[in-house]
Order: structure tokens, then sequence, then C-alpha cells
């Protein structure tokens, strides 16, 4: 376990009731070279974290030649902006110890499944350079992930919401504003990092327009992506071993990583 933060007292909107610490599960390889890296976010309609969206995905990464890690981020009762916070403190503190754990800072990605998925599009609509003048140096590094993988994702807090994601992160009566800056779609740019997406035609939980509108904004944006719907399949399949056709998600996506050059078999 690696805290994302060495003490209670640095970690941003820390609650003494419910002290929850998010860190990082290490799923790091060893190899001669630096290799690529992804962080997975669980999903759990930010309530609590589906571990079968955690370690076996971390494993199957690691199957394919990418370390990872499992972030335990903050979920209910904590809320916006703890979860996000979480995430961009991770991919700092990746890309930071980078050379420590022989990753490559400029190949580091983020995975995430259902509100793990909204998660991860977030970070990746939201990222920043860094604090260059913080005085703690893992904040002086960007966040920005350098590609998405986003698993049946909630994307809009709006229409097609997942209204049980929403009321966790959000509460009762969120403030507008604030809905449509964290319904992911209306966030994108140009700077959007490239971006894999799978999704259910029938998922009754999330439902596949989310999917849909954000590979619309990043088609509207030149960012390139790859979409895959699936017919058939129900919410929650995580790497989906028993699930005809959807499990080929993990070689589709294997192939992508290789595509943009983020695994690099010939080097």
């Amino acid at each position: 376990m690696i805290p994302l933060w060495e003490k209670q007292n640095d970690i941003p909107f820390f609650d003494s009731e419910n002290p929850f610490e998010p860190h990082l599960v290490p799923y790091i390889l060893e190899s001669g070279k630096k290799l690529p890296c992804i962080i997975v976010f669980p999903g759990g309609g930010y309530t609590h974290r589906a571990q079968h969206e955690a370690e076996p995905v971390c494993l199957w990464l690691n199957s394919i030649g990418i370390s990872a890690f499992a972030l335990n981020y903050r979920v209910h009762p904590y809320k916006h902006p703890a979860p996000l916070l979480d995430a961009k403190r991770a991919i700092r503190l990746v890309r930071y110890f980078s050379k420590k754990w022989n990753i490559d800072p400029n190949r580091i990605g983020v995975l995430g499944f259902s509100a793990g998925g909204h998660l991860a599009s977030l970070v990746g609509t939201h990222f920043d350079g860094g604090d260059k003048k913080n005085n703690d140096p893992v904040e002086r590094i960007s966040c920005r992930p350098d590609c998405m993988v986003l698993c049946y994702p909630v994307i809009s807090l709006a229409e097609f919401a997942h209204e049980g994601s929403k009321k966790a992160l959000l509460g009762e009566n969120p403030d507008p504003a604030l809905v449509w800056a964290l319904s992911s779609h209306n966030m994108v740019s140009s700077k959007t990092p490239p971006t894999f997406l799978w999704h259910t035609s029938d998922d009754s939980s999330v439902p596949v327009e989310n999917s849909l509108l954000f590979s619309m904004a990043l088609k509207k944006h030149g960012v390139p992506f790859e979409l895959h719907i699936f017919p058939h399949g129900r919410h929650g399949l995580g790497l989906a071993t028993d699930t005809l056709y959807v499990k080929e998600w993990t070689k589709l996506c294997e192939k992508w990583f290789e595509s943009i050059g983020f695994i690099r078999y010939n080097v």
C-alpha cells in the first residue's frame, strides 16, 4: 500500500470522522527497461470500490507488459472534489517516482469502470501541469494522463446520468454549473488524451449514451479514440471473461495500446 499523502494533515478535505486515507496498491513489473503504467479506478457508484475491477484488471495489465496500480480513492460520505484530488495526486505520485519504479513518465494512463470511468474521464479533462511553486515536490508534477481507457463509464451527470453516482458525488440539489462542469464530455479539448471506450448497448444502469456523448466530444476536438459497443451485457462486467463477445474488449484494448505506442513489443 502506498499512501497518496504521507500525513493525514496533508490530505485535502480529510474528515476525521471518516478517516479514510486514499492509497495505491502497486502491481509493478520488474524489467530492464522503463515500462508503461496504468492506474486503475474501480467502479462502485462513488459509494464503494468494486474489487473485481481492481486487482484482476491490474494482473491482466501486467500480463501484457504494463505496470499497474489500483487506486483506492475516497467515496461516500466524501464528495467532490475529494475523489478527483485523489486521482490527480495518484498520477502525480506515479510520475514523480517513475524512475524509482522503472516507469516511463510519458506513458502513464488511467483506466476506469463505471463511476471509476467517470473519475478517469474527469482527470483526463480537468488535469493541470502542476503547481511549480508548491512546497510539496509531488504537487509540482503534471497530472495529465497519457491515455484513457473508459469502461461503461458514467460521463454525464445531467441527461443520461446514473443518479446514484451523481447523488453520492454531489449530494442533493447540486449547483447546475457544477453538474455541467463534471459532465466530462462538456470539458473535452484538443489536449484530452487518446481514449479507448467500450460499453454494452443494453446497459440498464449506465446508458450507452454516456460513451457516445464522450466519443462525439472527442471527435469534435480531434482527439484520437476507439469505441466499441457490444450488443448485450449487464453493467459491471469488469474483464467480462465469462461473457461472449464482450470478453474480447481486453484484446482490442491491447491492440489499441500498441497502435498508440503505449506498449512497444518490438523495442
